[in-house]
């Protein structure tokens, strides 16, 4: 049996990740120092993505709200940056984002209040958003990480208590309870009916 060497990975700093540009409308997200390309939404996540942004608008001041345009560096192997769906931005993680060019979170600025990930449907876009990212963002401090899954029509909100995230799980009528901003009162069937 003969082996050929495989060609060596190029790892991406998050220096590379930022400068890089293909010439295209991709976009990326920097896992453990690999460009992943993210699959263009269904227009069913999307409307899903829209229907709780408008919600939220209700509740939360738009210039906390970002919505698919800010990133935010999280702790890996390597360099890793992912892309949520939606954000609640603190007052001081705002001000420190206007400071940037690119719009994204550093690990040298305060943390989102709130990650909002909207699940596509197969195994692995599951195992990334209800696994790996929840474990991403406990470790950066996110106080609260929402899990929107419209194939199992329900909302997971994870609550950060003492490093760990403590899960709550909503369906049907509920109302979607958050500690950080306990005025929000939205239905899931709003979001996923």
């Amino acid at each position: 049996m003969v082996h050929t060497p495989q060609a060596p990975v190029n790892y991406f700093s998050f220096e590379d990740y930022y400068a890089y540009d293909d010439g295209t409308e991709n976009r990326y997200e920097l896992v453990d120092g690999e460009l992943v390309l993210m699959p263009p939404e269904s227009i069913l996540n999307s409307d899903v993505s829209r229907r709780l942004l408008f919600a939220l608008y209700k509740f939360i001041l738009p210039h906390l709200l970002a919505y698919k345009e800010v990133s935010i560096e999280v702790s890996g192997r390597r360099a890793k940056v992912r892309i949520p769906d939606l954000l609640i931005l603190g007052e001081e993680c705002r001000a420190a984002l206007e400071t940037t060019k690119g719009g994204t979170i550093t690990h040298d600025m305060p943390p989102p209040l709130i990650a909002i990930e909207v699940v596509s449907p197969g195994t692995e876009n599951q195992v990334r958003d209800y696994r790996f990212k929840r474990s991403e963002y406990a470790a950066r401090g996110i106080a609260e990480y929402w899990i929107v899954d419209p194939v199992q029509n329900k909302i997971t909100v994870l609550s950060l208590v003492e490093g760990f995230y403590e899960e709550f799980i909503y369906t049907g009528d509920n109302l979607i309870k958050s500690e950080v901003f306990p005025e929000i009162e939205i239905k899931v069937s709003d979001i996923l009916g």
